[in-house]
Order: C-alpha cells, then structure tokens, then sequence
C-alpha cells in the first residue's frame, strides 16, 4: 500500500509562523498558491490555517488581516498523520472528520501536508493505470 512518503517525495513544505499576520498568511498563500498552511510555534505544529479560516474567522467578522495575527484565528491542535501513514487511512480520516487537509509529522517534525485533492488525483491516476495496463 502506497504510504504519505511516496507521495510527498521532492515536495515543498509550506508553513507560516503563530505570530504572523494573517495578510501575510494570505499573501503567502496566493504566491505559492495554496488553499491551507500548517502553522508553527517555536518550530512544531500548533495549528492549521486556511481560505475558510480568512473567511469565516477574519473576513465575515470584521477583523482586519493586517492586524489580526494567524494563531488567533487558526484551528488549534490540529489532527496529525505520520509520514508512513497510508494514503487509504488519511481518506478515511477526512472522509470521517470532514477535513480537507492533513498536516503530515514524522516525530514532531513537520513533512508536508497532504490535501484531499492530493489523494483523489493519485487514486485516479492508480485506476487509469491499471485500466490501461488491463486493456494492453
């Protein structure tokens, strides 16, 4: 079973600090265009930070990007999956919590983070590689 490690291999690790602010965060976001960051305190995973985080929590609310910092309005402790998880129990996982992303750990070092986009794109390519591979 293909695990997080085979597909995160020659990955860029995107995260942003607690403390910055969230214009910051979304202007990272925008550049590297990503829809959601691990946030780091002191170097280890405190939270995740999203395009529904900025709109619910900022934007909806009236708080100002420019001032209002990332680790006020992240979701805090998020839920974590180890680099040799499976790519069918982070599935589950999201289909069971309804997350769209995972922050992925080996020990407390961050990885990567895996999307669901990430996981369906891959399960597609699997089938249409066996779909060949049964048709030749």
């Amino acid at each position: 079973m293909p695990t997080l490690r085979d597909l995160l291999k020659d990955r860029k690790v995107y995260s942003i600090d607690a403390a910055r602010t969230v214009l910051e965060a979304a202007r990272f976001m925008m550049e590297h265009n990503i829809g959601a960051l691990p946030v780091l305190r002191n170097g280890e995973l405190a939270g995740m930070f999203s395009e529904r985080d900025i709109m619910n929590r900022v934007v909806a609310v009236g708080r100002t990007p420019g001032t209002t910092v990332v680790s006020e309005v992240m979701t805090a402790n998020p839920r974590a999956v180890d680099l040799d998880e499976t790519i069918e129990e982070c599935l589950f996982i999201m289909r069971e919590f309804g997350f769209r992303h995972l922050p992925i750990v080996e020990g407390k070092e961050l990885r990567g983070l895996v999307s669901l986009r990430d996981i369906l794109m891959r399960q597609a390519s699997e089938t249409e590689r066996q779909s060949r591979r049964a048709a030749s």
